[in-house]
């Protein structure tokens, strides 16, 4: 199921309109293991996990949920709801939350002593050409992100001897704290604020670091973007950005936001390219062999046959965008179609002797030259919308 498209909160979470309160919980943690960004390599992880999440909220709580059945979502918002997802966290702080300290992969990971902390999420913005959205490309990124200082290795201290044992966690990393949250009271663990759940203090901070065993650093990393990718959305390379805490700790990730620029040649549609061939009237009343730019960089022939009329609709299959996530089993690119309206040009403007032609001809014309089959709405429809 394409949790973009679906908008019904059943659909989105996964589960029957009758489900129980623990389907619901079961459903939910299952889709946070997929979708949540920390795990989640599509572009658009964060907007489906928002998503779903706000499903959740809703469907975990019985009164919500009566009103959703009853009214539906506009019906929730009518009556004062508003999401409290606004800022998730990692899905260690999710699954704490909702489920009460649960590992989310099962690994007893954040158990039994202190962590180090994931290191800082680097983010950068990248235009690319119409042509490098719709077919693909590959970009080389040069930015700066927090490493390991090479003086302390990464301890921040000046001397192995300089670290003590945090007196605020003992060492855990971790401390207790009570929280309201849309379900109730939750007790969580969160990082030692004195230590910064590192588990231990620098009494002797390095020198070169200032204590924090970081130091920045010039990085260039080689990204594929995929053919298909749309304005606005992002790609998640994980591991690629600030060194995790004390250089022992996960590192975090690099987030790329993409610019696309626009083509005055083509409009998208979802996964087909739009745009508009011009034709003089002869031509459309003659017809004629064509060609017409793609965005590959060469021209296809497009046949026009005798007698076509304005808005008509042509198309040219697997000439059109790449399809994010499709691909044939010859690992060639899977694509949609250009489609081509027919722009038929009156002329403005005659030279006297187009007119004389054009008399003889309007005095040769018969009703036979424009026999109809189509009724009075299926012009309508194709004037409004070829």
């Amino acid at each position: 199921m394409d949790t973009r498209m679906a908008q019904d909160f059943y659909e989105l979470i996964g589960v029957a309109r009758d489900a129980d309160a623990a389907e619901i919980k079961r459903a939910y943690r299952k889709k946070a293991r997929e979708l949540h960004p920390d795990v989640s390599d599509e572009p658009d992880a964060e907007e489906r996990f928002r998503r779903v999440s706000e499903a959740y909220e809703v469907l975990s709580d019985d009164q919500r949920r009566a009103t959703y059945d009853r009214y539906g979502e506009e019906g929730l918002k009518s009556g004062g709801w508003e999401s409290q997802f606004s800022n998730f966290g990692s899905i260690a702080d999710i699954f704490g939350a909702f489920f009460g300290g649960e590992d989310p992969f099962g690994s007893g990971a954040g158990r039994g002593g202190a962590q180090a902390g994931r290191g800082e999420d680097v983010h950068l913005a990248v235009d690319l050409k119409f042509r490098e959205a719709i077919l693909g490309a590959e970009r080389e990124l040069t930015f700066t992100a927090p490493g390991t200082c090479e003086t302390c290795d990464g301890s921040g201290a000046a001397d192995p001897s300089a670290v003590a044992t945090c007196e605020t966690c003992n060492g855990h990393g971790a401390v207790r704290q009570v929280s309201r949250s849309i379900f109730g009271q939750v007790v969580q663990e969160r990082a030692c604020p004195r230590c910064a759940g590192r588990g231990r203090v620098v009494t002797d901070p390095c020198g070169t670091c200032a204590g924090t065993g970081e130091r920045a650093e010039a990085r260039t990393v080689s990204i594929g973007v995929p053919a298909g990718i749309q304005d606005g959305q992002r790609i998640r390379l994980t591991g690629r950005g600030g060194v995790g805490q004390n250089g022992e700790g996960p590192s975090g990730n690099l987030y790329v936001d993409i610019n696309v620029e626009a083509d005055e040649r083509f409009l998208r549609e979802g996964d087909d390219l739009i745009t508009v061939l011009d034709l003089p009237i002869t031509t459309a009343a003659l017809g004629a062999s064509l060609p017409v730019p793609t965005v590959d960089g060469d021209a296809r022939i497009l046949e026009i046959p005798a007698g076509t009329q304005p808005g008509t609709r042509m198309v040219i299959r697997g000439l059109g965008s790449g399809r994010l996530r499709g691909g044939s089993a010859d690992g060639t690119l899977d694509r949609g179609d250009l489609i081509v309206y027919c722009n038929v040009r009156v002329p403005k403007e005659l030279a006297p002797e187009q007119r004389d032609a054009l008399a003889r001809f309007q005095a040769l014309e018969d009703d036979r030259n424009y026999r109809e089959r189509e009724g009075l709405f299926d012009k309508l429809r194709r004037m409004v919308k070829p």
